[in-house]
């Protein structure tokens, strides 16, 4: 469930996991850099910054 929420009162909310967790799937190189920068848990730091790695592996891919 989502922090401080119950299955009743949760909203559908696609950009999060059922857990609260923030999905960064979507979320292009401005949005995770942002988020990169503003976020505090060293654990949430790596995990954004795989996700810019492996979206820029991406665009170099599409760019060849």
């Amino acid at each position: 469930m989502a922090v401080g929420q119950n299955q009743r009162n949760r909203k559908n909310d696609s950009m999060l996991t059922k857990t609260g967790k923030a999905r960064l799937g979507p979320l292009n190189t401005a949005q995770l850099s942002k988020l990169l920068e503003s976020s505090t848990k060293p654990k949430e730091k790596d995990k954004i910054q795989r996700a810019l790695n492996k979206l820029g592996k991406t665009i170099l891919l599409l760019a060849a």
